[in-house]
């Protein structure tokens, strides 16, 4: 079996393809559906993180963001392992499902969910007794999108994205047989992939979490970054537009989204 970029299968390529495709069409128009019925309620509740979320409400929309601005660019490293197993199952060695190499994916951003609703519930609480985070919450956006332009240069990031934009490379390196094995691959890609994109998700808290715009702009970085051959200078041009931007929000916080 070829480990290039070939797969062995085109109509199964196709049919998974697809299937992450309406799979995140779907998650985009629940998305949608529930910005514009939390309208009202996020003027209720602004300056709140949570926007007056339950955890089991948050939680869900925080799954279908994922779904709906992650499956797309996970499509090559979901590809990728469907096309070893492929290969090795028409070597006579059982197949097992991409559908767990997936789910484990998901597992891991829907665990970052819960430790994003905790942080934000603590970060509401902590606001409503302290007067000068109430009235410096803006700046305090801004110099997260700052550390968020700051982080697309570091070290970490650079090492995560390697494994996110060589996918045959990564599933190779990385295989493990069986069911087990295929959990644990999802499981370390999904870790992978969110330290590569994790601050670029948290600054959608200043941004607006519901603010359709912004959710569009960062799943296009987000795959330029890990599909398209100029996509390391387009993360480095991000990183200057965050930092120069979390700058004059810092020094003018109505220019927040959120403040407007």
């Amino acid at each position: 079996m070829a480990t290039g970029t070939a797969y062995p299968l085109p109509r199964e390529r196709n049919l998974i393809v697809g299937i992450l495709l309406i799979l995140a069409a779907a998650a985009w128009g629940v998305v949608i559906w529930q910005s514009v019925a939390m309208r009202d309620t996020t003027m209720m509740h602004a300056g709140s993180l949570t926007m007056g979320m339950a955890a089991p409400l948050f939680l869900a929309i925080w799954v279908a963001m994922m779904v709906a601005m992650m499956f797309p660019t996970a499509t090559p490293m979901i590809l990728a392992f469907a096309a070893v197993q492929r290969g090795k199952q028409q070597r006579g060695q059982p197949l097992v499902p991409t559908w767990l190499f997936v789910g484990a994916y998901l597992v891991v951003w829907s665990l970052a969910g819960f430790l994003a609703y905790a942080l934000a519930l603590g970060a509401d609480r902590l606001a409503g007794r302290s007067p000068w985070l109430m009235g410096h919450g803006a700046r305090i956006g801004g110099g997260l999108l700052v550390v968020a332009g700051l982080y697309q240069l570091s070290p970490l990031k650079h090492a995560c994205l390697a494994r996110c934009r060589t996918p045959f490379q990564f599933v190779l390196g990385s295989w493990r047989d069986g069911h087990r094995g295929a959990i644990r691959m999802g499981l370390t890609h999904g870790i992978f992939c969110l330290g590569c994109c994790w601050l670029l998700f948290a600054i959608l808290f200043p941004l607006g979490m519901m603010n359709i715009a912004i959710m569009v702009v960062i799943t296009l970085l987000i795959f330029a970054e890990k599909s398209l051959p100029i996509g390391l200078r387009i993360s480095r041009i991000a990183a200057a537009a965050l930092i120069v931007y979390g700058a004059l929000v810092i020094a003018v916080p109505n220019l927040l989204p959120t403040m407007m």
